[in-house]
């Protein structure tokens, strides 16, 4: 370790709320805009029980009530290596997808932890109502209904920090399992990687906050002033906001995680954001300075409302695009960009 990565500080921890005193979660959570623990906010859950048993009784448990629908998983291509990352010259991931049956993967998991040095294994984002409807019945989290699990198994694997464009609540159901977050306006200081060759949509950090290189990413000393990090016990949960940074590491030979995203949107019909800003990328980011200062401009007052409602001046007949949502809008302004776009 280098002498500037040594003078890093620890990074603060996560304000924690006893799960047993929550009343109002909007309030006493999301209202705080930023992350927070949920001390036992699922330790009832019939799935943390069986973990609590230990790794063969949580492994049957899942076992007996999965449905034999096929999964896909990823085992990384180098015996010890635990970081699920990109290869050196960032062409390629450094794991492979592969598909079969969960039962087996479980089997697998059980068998490699007598093994001193191990592929890292991973079943990640899967929703537990197409292969384990009864455990989705079973182990539901009431704070947020009508919103479908996902679910996380693997040994001790490392996930690169990187950002959701939904809130997130990640429950620990087996293992411990280590967060480290960064609030969004550090994007430029963790050193995004591509676009396009993402492990699961959004980009990574190419920064390893366990030994971050800070004479390649110099910046990530500021983003490492502003991180937190948690860590979570079987029974434990995680609210992550909108857009918040995370890297997570599994600590145990057997990790299992439920999550749930969900979006605040004011209606369903709105669109992906993420397209919008490739295709933003496409429109504006060639332009001469001087033309993309005036957009920059334009997309303040439409899109971003620095000076308030840009129509508020205007009738309500007039207001077009700009007017209050509704699905008969967004359809017209689907079909305009349809149009656009052909």
């Amino acid at each position: 370790m280098s002498d500037a990565v040594a003078r890093l500080r620890t990074a603060s921890e996560i304000q924690e709320i006893d799960a047993a005193d929550l009343t109002d979660f909007d309030n006493d959570v999301r209202g705080l805009g930023a992350p927070a623990v949920l001390r036992g906010l699922v330790k009832a859950w019939p799935l943390v029980a069986a973990a609590n048993d230990g790794d063969a009784a949580v492994v049957g448990y899942l076992s007996q009530r999965y449905n034999g629908q096929g999964i896909t998983g990823i085992i990384g291509d180098t015996v010890g290596n635990r970081r699920l990352f990109y290869n050196d010259d960032v062409t390629r991931f450094n794991f492979e997808r592969v598909s079969g049956r969960l039962d087996s993967f479980l089997r697998q998991l059980l068998q490699e932890n007598k093994q001193s040095e191990v592929f890292a294994m991973a079943l990640q984002s899967t929703l537990i109502d197409e292969i384990l409807p009864t455990v989705a019945a079973e182990n539901a989290l009431a704070l947020l209904p009508g919103i479908r699990p996902r679910i996380w198994i693997g040994n001790r694997i490392e996930v690169a920090p990187h950002y959701d464009l939904k809130e997130n609540i990640a429950c620990c159901a087996a293992g411990r399992r280590r967060f480290t977050l960064f609030p969004p306006d550090q994007l430029a200081n963790l050193y995004p990687g591509p676009l396009e060759l993402t492990p699961a949509g959004t980009p990574v950090s190419m920064v390893n906050p366990k030994n971050p290189d800070l004479a390649r990413y110099p910046r990530f000393a500021e983003a490492w002033a502003a991180a937190s990090q948690a860590t979570l016990e079987p029974g434990d949960a995680l609210y992550i906001p909108f857009g918040w940074w995370h890297g997570v590491d599994s600590l145990e030979p057997i990790s299992i995680l439920v999550n749930y995203w969900w979006t605040a949107a004011r209606t369903d019909d709105v669109g992906n954001g993420y397209d919008a800003m490739l295709h933003a990328l496409m429109s504006y980011r060639h332009l001469p300075p001087e033309q993309r200062g005036i957009w920059r401009s334009m997309l303040d007052f439409y899109v971003f409302e620095q000076a308030g409602d840009p129509v508020s001046h205007l009738p309500s007949h007039a207001k077009g695009v700009l007017g209050p949502p509704s699905a008969k809008l967004f359809a017209m302004m689907r079909a305009t960009l349809k149009r656009a776009l052909g």
